[in-house]
Protein backbone atom coordinates (compact mmCIF):
# COMPACT_ATOMS: atom_id res chain seq x y z
CA UNK A 1 0.00 0.00 0.00
CA UNK A 2 0.98 3.34 -0.85
CA UNK A 3 2.31 6.10 1.85
CA UNK A 4 -0.04 8.76 3.13
CA UNK A 5 1.43 12.05 2.83
CA UNK A 6 0.96 13.99 5.25
CA UNK A 7 -1.49 17.26 5.53
CA UNK A 8 0.81 19.69 4.40
CA UNK A 9 2.54 17.90 2.03
CA UNK A 10 -1.23 17.32 0.52
CA UNK A 11 -2.27 21.32 0.39
CA UNK A 12 0.98 22.24 -0.83
CA UNK A 13 0.32 19.35 -3.77
CA UNK A 14 -3.52 20.89 -3.90
CA UNK A 15 -2.20 24.19 -4.63
CA UNK A 16 0.55 23.72 -6.93
CA UNK A 17 -2.24 21.12 -9.27
CA UNK A 18 -5.22 24.04 -8.88
CA UNK A 19 -2.66 26.84 -10.28
CA UNK A 20 -1.21 24.08 -13.14
CA UNK A 21 -5.22 23.68 -13.82
CA UNK A 22 -5.83 27.40 -14.19
CA UNK A 23 -2.99 27.97 -16.40
CA UNK A 24 -3.86 25.15 -18.88
CA UNK A 25 -7.60 26.52 -18.96
CA UNK A 26 -5.98 29.57 -19.68
CA UNK A 27 -3.95 28.34 -22.31
CA UNK A 28 -7.05 27.98 -24.41
CA UNK A 29 -8.15 31.38 -24.59
CA UNK A 30 -4.31 33.60 -24.59
CA UNK A 31 -0.96 32.73 -25.09
CA UNK A 32 1.42 32.51 -22.25
CA UNK A 33 2.45 35.86 -22.67
CA UNK A 34 -0.95 37.22 -22.34
CA UNK A 35 -1.87 35.55 -18.93
CA UNK A 36 -1.78 37.45 -16.09
CA UNK A 37 -0.71 36.06 -12.37
CA UNK A 38 -3.58 37.56 -10.76
CA UNK A 39 -5.86 35.77 -13.35
CA UNK A 40 -4.47 32.53 -12.12
CA UNK A 41 -4.19 33.42 -8.78
CA UNK A 42 -7.90 34.30 -8.84
CA UNK A 43 -9.16 31.10 -10.80
CA UNK A 44 -7.18 28.87 -7.85
CA UNK A 45 -8.32 30.88 -5.30
CA UNK A 46 -4.63 32.17 -3.86
CA UNK A 47 -2.48 34.92 -3.30
CA UNK A 48 -0.34 36.15 -5.94
CA UNK A 49 2.54 36.13 -2.92
CA UNK A 50 1.75 32.41 -2.45
CA UNK A 51 2.26 31.99 -6.21
CA UNK A 52 5.53 33.08 -6.18
CA UNK A 53 6.07 30.73 -3.49
CA UNK A 54 5.68 27.96 -5.54
CA UNK A 55 7.05 29.20 -8.78
CA UNK A 56 9.60 32.24 -9.79
CA UNK A 57 8.11 32.58 -13.04
CA UNK A 58 4.57 31.40 -15.16
CA UNK A 59 7.12 29.37 -17.36
CA UNK A 60 8.64 27.52 -14.41
CA UNK A 61 4.48 26.32 -13.87
CA UNK A 62 4.32 25.82 -17.28
CA UNK A 63 7.48 23.43 -17.05
CA UNK A 64 5.58 21.60 -13.96
CA UNK A 65 2.20 21.22 -16.08
CA UNK A 66 4.53 19.88 -18.70
CA UNK A 67 5.87 17.42 -16.04
CA UNK A 68 2.81 16.36 -14.88
CA UNK A 69 1.62 15.21 -18.21
CA UNK A 70 4.66 13.66 -19.79
CA UNK A 71 4.27 11.91 -16.26
CA UNK A 72 0.46 10.51 -17.29
CA UNK A 73 2.31 9.68 -21.42
CA UNK A 74 4.97 7.50 -19.34
CA UNK A 75 2.33 6.19 -17.32
CA UNK A 76 0.74 5.15 -20.36
CA UNK A 77 3.19 3.67 -22.65
CA UNK A 78 4.12 1.50 -19.75
CA UNK A 79 0.61 0.19 -19.16
CA UNK A 80 -0.79 -0.22 -22.64
CA UNK A 81 -1.45 -3.59 -23.69
CA UNK A 82 1.43 -2.77 -26.17
CA UNK A 83 5.33 -3.42 -26.38
CA UNK A 84 8.11 -2.39 -27.77
CA UNK A 85 7.34 -0.49 -31.31
CA UNK A 86 3.52 -0.53 -30.42
CA UNK A 87 4.39 1.13 -27.26
CA UNK A 88 6.34 4.28 -28.95
CA UNK A 89 2.68 4.39 -30.96
CA UNK A 90 0.62 5.10 -27.52
CA UNK A 91 2.96 7.95 -26.55
CA UNK A 92 2.41 10.27 -29.94
CA UNK A 93 -0.92 8.44 -29.91
CA UNK A 94 -1.46 10.57 -26.43
CA UNK A 95 0.51 13.60 -28.08
CA UNK A 96 -2.31 13.88 -30.71
CA UNK A 97 -5.49 13.40 -28.82
CA UNK A 98 -3.39 15.96 -26.47
CA UNK A 99 -3.20 18.60 -29.42
CA UNK A 100 -6.46 18.17 -30.18
CA UNK A 101 -8.19 18.16 -27.21
CA UNK A 102 -6.10 21.54 -25.79
CA UNK A 103 -4.18 23.00 -28.69
CA UNK A 104 -3.31 26.29 -26.79
CA UNK A 105 -1.62 24.38 -23.62
CA UNK A 106 0.47 21.59 -26.07
CA UNK A 107 1.33 24.24 -28.43
CA UNK A 108 2.55 26.36 -25.44
CA UNK A 109 4.82 23.46 -24.14
CA UNK A 110 5.70 22.99 -27.82
CA UNK A 111 7.23 26.33 -27.96
CA UNK A 112 9.02 26.33 -24.81
CA UNK A 113 10.86 23.58 -26.21
CA UNK A 114 12.18 24.70 -28.78
CA UNK A 115 13.37 27.81 -27.08
CA UNK A 116 15.05 26.01 -24.58
CA UNK A 117 18.88 25.88 -24.73
CA UNK A 118 19.25 23.70 -22.48
CA UNK A 119 17.41 20.56 -21.27
CA UNK A 120 16.26 22.00 -18.01
CA UNK A 121 16.46 19.98 -14.40
CA UNK A 122 13.24 17.49 -14.42
CA UNK A 123 10.70 19.59 -11.71
CA UNK A 124 9.75 16.79 -9.27
CA UNK A 125 6.49 15.59 -8.14
CA UNK A 126 5.81 14.65 -4.86
CA UNK A 127 3.92 11.60 -3.74
CA UNK A 128 1.05 13.61 -2.71
CA UNK A 129 0.71 15.12 -6.43
CA UNK A 130 0.62 12.18 -8.34
CA UNK A 131 -1.52 10.76 -5.88
CA UNK A 132 -4.02 13.13 -6.07
CA UNK A 133 -3.53 14.03 -9.64
CA UNK A 134 -3.93 10.31 -10.71
CA UNK A 135 -6.19 8.26 -8.48
CA UNK A 136 -6.29 5.62 -11.03
CA UNK A 137 -3.14 5.41 -12.15
CA UNK A 138 -1.33 2.38 -10.08
CA UNK A 139 2.55 2.62 -9.89
CA UNK A 140 2.26 6.17 -11.38
CA UNK A 141 4.21 6.73 -7.60
CA UNK A 142 7.34 4.77 -9.07
CA UNK A 143 7.84 5.73 -12.10
CA UNK A 144 10.52 9.02 -13.05
CA UNK A 145 10.23 12.34 -14.03
CA UNK A 146 10.96 13.49 -16.84
CA UNK A 147 10.69 13.79 -20.51
CA UNK A 148 9.59 11.27 -23.28
CA UNK A 149 12.39 10.03 -23.87
CA UNK A 150 11.96 8.11 -20.05
CA UNK A 151 8.79 6.05 -22.16
CA UNK A 152 10.42 5.58 -25.11
CA UNK A 153 13.97 4.11 -24.08
CA UNK A 154 12.24 1.16 -22.15
CA UNK A 155 9.82 0.72 -25.56
CA UNK A 156 12.70 0.89 -27.68
CA UNK A 157 15.07 -1.79 -26.01
CA UNK A 158 11.98 -4.48 -25.80
CA UNK A 159 11.99 -3.17 -30.09
CA UNK A 160 15.93 -4.37 -30.16
CA UNK A 161 15.24 -7.65 -28.26
CA UNK A 162 12.02 -8.60 -30.29
CA UNK A 163 13.88 -7.95 -33.59
CA UNK A 164 11.34 -5.14 -34.67
CA UNK A 165 14.39 -2.92 -34.54
CA UNK A 166 18.11 -4.00 -35.59
CA UNK A 167 20.25 -5.27 -32.58
CA UNK A 168 22.94 -2.27 -33.94
CA UNK A 169 20.48 0.64 -34.49
CA UNK A 170 22.00 3.61 -32.25
CA UNK A 171 19.48 4.41 -29.40
CA UNK A 172 20.84 8.13 -29.15
CA UNK A 173 20.53 8.78 -32.90
CA UNK A 174 16.64 6.91 -32.36
CA UNK A 175 15.73 8.77 -29.85
CA UNK A 176 16.52 12.43 -31.48
CA UNK A 177 14.85 11.54 -34.57
CA UNK A 178 11.39 10.53 -32.56
CA UNK A 179 11.39 13.30 -30.73
CA UNK A 180 11.49 15.59 -34.24
CA UNK A 181 8.44 13.70 -35.49
CA UNK A 182 7.00 14.17 -31.94
CA UNK A 183 7.49 18.10 -31.97
CA UNK A 184 7.81 18.78 -35.15
CA UNK A 185 4.53 17.18 -37.02
CA UNK A 186 2.64 19.57 -35.04
CA UNK A 187 4.62 22.35 -36.20
CA UNK A 188 3.94 21.42 -39.75
CA UNK A 189 -0.20 20.48 -39.32
CA UNK A 190 -0.61 23.98 -37.01
CA UNK A 191 -4.49 24.35 -35.07
CA UNK A 192 -6.05 24.34 -38.06
CA UNK A 193 -5.43 20.74 -39.06
CA UNK A 194 -4.89 18.70 -36.02
CA UNK A 195 -7.73 16.07 -36.88
CA UNK A 196 -5.04 15.07 -39.37
CA UNK A 197 -2.12 14.47 -37.03
CA UNK A 198 -2.74 10.62 -35.57
CA UNK A 199 -2.87 9.48 -39.42
CA UNK A 200 0.05 11.60 -40.10
CA UNK A 201 1.96 10.66 -37.10
CA UNK A 202 1.13 7.04 -38.25
CA UNK A 203 2.80 7.55 -41.50
CA UNK A 204 5.74 9.76 -40.29
CA UNK A 205 6.77 6.77 -37.93
CA UNK A 206 6.31 3.89 -40.72
CA UNK A 207 9.01 5.85 -42.98
CA UNK A 208 11.12 6.09 -39.76
CA UNK A 209 11.26 2.59 -38.98
CA UNK A 210 12.21 1.58 -42.29
CA UNK A 211 15.03 4.28 -42.52
CA UNK A 212 15.87 3.38 -39.07
CA UNK A 213 16.04 -0.87 -40.42
CA UNK A 214 17.44 0.54 -43.48
CA UNK A 215 20.65 2.48 -42.37
CA UNK A 216 21.44 -0.14 -40.13
CA UNK A 217 21.41 -2.62 -42.72
CA UNK A 218 23.70 -0.43 -44.59
CA UNK A 219 26.47 0.18 -41.55
CA UNK A 220 26.86 -3.93 -41.31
Amino acid sequence: MSKKPGLRERKFARTRLKLARALAQRLEQATLEEVAVRDLCDDAEVSEATFFNYFARKVDLLDYYTQLWMLELNWRCRHAQAQGLAAVAVSFDFMAAALQKQPGVMGEIIARQALLRARPEPIEIGLAERQIAYPDFDGIEELPTGGVDKAWLPALEQAMRGGELPPNAHLPTVMVGLASLFYGVPLVLRQSNFSAISSMYHQQLAVFWAGIRASAQGST
